[in-house]
Parts: structure tokens; sequence; C-alpha cells
């Protein structure tokens, strides 16, 4: 089957379940902010990070590719999401991102002032603080689709605050 199918030349695009969305709509931005992230990620990741936080990122990674499948299910669906066993996230994710920020700190990393990415002549802390601003613009499309539409989990519009967090920590650190 080729990638290039036709269905999104009327300005909508696929959902889960047979649903369809219009591609201006504010779930679609929420998804697009979620993959532009990802992307984001693999930049910063491909720029040359340590294992340790190369194993972060890959982990982040997979997290995002449920938290997008969760976003891609309309409220009234989510029943049959539950019921195939999609990826999901949890609240032991949120948990596991704070943990990760704080085991960062205890290191000696510090908040000392706003950060200028790209200062210090690095890829791979440019490409976290890339993917730090782009969580941030997740976040708050994530938050306005809860707004218009509702049904976001409470789990999904927290791992945002959490990740653009810990990617910040990580982009002082790397």
């Amino acid at each position: 089957m080729s990638i290039i199918t036709g269905r999104g030349d009327d300005g909508k695009t696929d959902l889960l379940f047979g649903r369809r969305a219009d591609k201006t709509g504010m779930r679609v931005e929420a998804l697009g902010a979620v993959d532009e992230l990802n992307s984001a990620l693999g930049w910063a990741r491909a720029a040359g990070l340590r294992a340790e936080m190369e194993e972060v990122v890959d982990r982040v990674q997979s997290q995002l590719v449920g938290l997008m499948g969760q976003l891609a299910c309309l409220p009234q669906d989510a029943g049959k999401y539950e019921e195939k066993g999609f990826a999901k996230l949890e609240e032991t994710d949120l948990d596991w991102l704070t943990g990760v920020a704080k085991s960062i700190e205890e290191r000696g990393v510090k908040f000392t002032g706003w950060a200028r990415p790209g200062a210090e002549h690095s890829m791979a802390k440019a490409g976290l603080d890339m993917a730090r601003a782009v969580a941030r613009r997740a976040e708050r499309r994530v938050w306005q689709l809860d707004k218009e539409e509702g049904g976001v989990s409470e789990t999904v519009k927290l791992y945002f605050n959490r990740l653009s967090d810990l990617l910040w920590i990580m982009a002082r650190a790397a």
C-alpha cells in the first residue's frame, strides 16, 4: 500500500476507528505539535547525546507514540481504545519524568536563570532546548484541545509540563 492515498485531499485526515477530522482542527494541531516534538527529540538524539541521555530520549519518544494514539482517539471511542490495549500514558510515566529530572538536579544542575540555547555551541544541548520549546507548544495545544472538545486525560495534560522541565534540565546537563 502506498503512503500516497489522496484521502487527505479534502482537508481532512484519519483518526482512529474510522473517524475523520479537519486538518485545521485543534485535535490535529495538538497531534502535529506532538509529532514536531518527537522530531525535535530525534534531532537532539542524532546530535550526539551521551548514552544516558539518549536512553531518556528514547523512552520519551516511545511514550509520545502512545500519547499520539490517545489524542487520535475521539472521546466517544475511548472504550474501544482501552479494549484494544493500545499504549497510553500512566501516572507512573509522570513519576518517571519527575524522578529523572530530580536525579539530574542531584548532580548539581540547578536553575540559575534563563537559558541561551546554542551559546555553548553544542548541537545536542540546542536540540534539547528546541525540543523543550516544542513541548511547551504541544502543552498549549493539548490544553486548548481539552478546553474545546474535552476528553483529554489529566495525565496527558500534565505530561508536557513535566517533560519540558526535564528537557530544560537535560539541556543544562548534556
